[in-house]
């Protein structure tokens, strides 16, 4: 009688060091596992109760201005590097990794509305409401007569009128300028080398394209957005939203997108080149949105609002992944991506500019390659089972203010009433006279001109 036993070989065995794992052995095949499926449920279910226990977004506050922070620029090749502005015209260069003001001086008399930096050396640019445009390098600094360090501009620019913002060339020595008018300058001329105007009144702010250089887009006080191109010195589209536009922020990867933080609490993404309706439309805040920023994969947008939350959502989805928030943060005014995607920098009217991490959830630090194996077999069990409704009531739940959850709850039934006025309009209607259904994308749209 022959007895079948198993066998396997020493040698696939054995370990051939001493610190070498164990080897496992592991039959997949699923009608040998009947059980599989409910074991990768409970373990999607683990998961994401674990990663909304670990939530833990905030990183820290720098502290140091004595007035609202209202604007922001990061360095596009130094990972470290963020400077910021004040209401009372401080102006400060922070290191994150520090998490402390390594720079600072009382840059303008008055607000300061814009900052920029870029690629050459250390330099960056500030603009304010008293007229004027500097140029300031760090590194530089003047000893006085009681042995204090005085940081003077290297280059200082005078306006006709006060300046509302701020951007600068990827490569060429030029920026440009928003106010009454968009104002081209170049380092080396006091003058503006060229103007930009389509009939408005104020421009909010000025946005250069960092992928297709020569084009540069502009919010208005009329409700505007103007796109410009420095090859012809003329305007390309001139498109007029319901209500105004507080901040543009370009896609990194995609030259041709952007998206626009509106007064009616949503971000509009549009096409450049087909701007009769909105891409996408990204939703959930309760008051108006002051500023928006991609992350440097252009995948994350980050919003900043006046309801004093900070919001992150995908650029290809309309509601957001998730909302940071404190007890002491005021309105947010300015919100940028790290370049490394794996922070996020808010400044609010408190004077605060605080740390947040893109991930609520991601550990910090070195992780071996068994944990990072662990952590992409979860994530992937989680976007499995992620329509599941226990795992979705889980993922989706955050603790938000009261008053923005009552403000939530308003603004909910204020929408479904409109709505189901409009349906009892149509209800009630003769055919001949019914007009056809404006799309969710275009409503917001009035007119666009070219």
């Amino acid at each position: 009688m022959k007895v079948k036993v198993l066998s396997r070989s020493t040698e696939d065995q054995t370990r051939s060091r001493s610190n070498d794992i164990h080897k496992l052995q592991r039959n997949l095949d699923p009608t040998l596992h009947p059980f599989e499926k409910a074991r990768e449920y409970t373990r999607a279910l683990n998961a994401t109760k674990v990663e909304r226990m670990f939530a833990k977004p905030f990183v820290g506050a720098l502290s140091g201005h004595v007035d609202g922070v209202y604007a922001m620029a990061k360095h596009p090749a130094k990972l470290d590097w963020l400077v910021s502005g004040g209401g009372d015209g401080d102006l400060r260069l922070w290191s994150l990794s520090d998490q402390k003001s390594v720079w600072n001086t009382q840059a303008h008399k008055a607000m300061i509305t814009g900052v920029s930096s870029f690629l050459e050396g250390n330099r960056f640019l500030s603009c304010s409401n008293d007229r004027t445009v500097k140029i300031w390098d760090p590194t530089v600094a003047l000893e006085d007569s009681h042995s204090k360090s005085v940081h003077l501009p290297v280059a200082t620019y005078t306006g006709k009128n006060a300046f509302s913002g701020i951007s600068h060339h990827r490569s060429d020595n030029m920026f440009a300028t928003s106010g009454s008018e968009i104002d081209i300058w170049d380092h080396d001329r006091a003058e503006p080398v060229q103007t930009l105007n389509w009939g408005v009144d104020t421009i909010n702010t000025v946005k250069f394209n960092q992928t297709e250089t020569n084009i540069l887009a502009s919010t208005g006080s009329d409700r505007t957005i103007i796109l410009y191109d420095l090859r012809t010195s003329q305007p390309i589209t001139k498109l007029v939203l319901a209500m105004r536009t507080n901040a543009i922020a370009w896609n990194p990867m995609e030259a041709f997108n952007f998206v626009a933080a509106n007064e009616d609490h949503n971000v509009y993404g549009f096409d450049m080149r087909k701007m009769d309706k909105a891409q996408n439309i990204l939703k959930d805040h309760v008051s108006a949105v002051m500023s928006v920023d991609y992350s440097p994969t252009g995948e994350e947008i980050v919003t900043g609002s006046y309801d004093r939350t900070v919001r992150l959502f995908n650029a290809r989805q309309g509601h957001s992944r998730d909302i940071y928030h404190t007890n002491r943060m005021q309105r947010v005014f300015s919100v940028i991506y790290t370049m490394d995607n794996k922070f996020v920098v808010s400044g609010s009217d408190d004077g605060n500019v605080r740390l947040w991490k893109a991930r609520a959830s991601e550990k910090m630090g070195v992780r071996d390659y068994r944990e990072r194996a662990h952590l992409e077999y979860a994530e992937k069990l989680k976007e499995k089972f992620a329509n599941v409704p226990e795992i979705r009531r889980i993922n989706r739940h955050r603790n938000v203010p009261k008053s923005v959850k009552t403000a939530t709850q308003r603004k909910s039934i204020m929408i479904n009433s409109r709505k189901t006025k409009e349906e009892n309009v149509r209800k009630h209607t003769k055919q001949e006279n019914l007009k056809d259904r404006i799309p969710e994308r275009q409503k917001a749209i009035v007119g666009v001109k070219k």
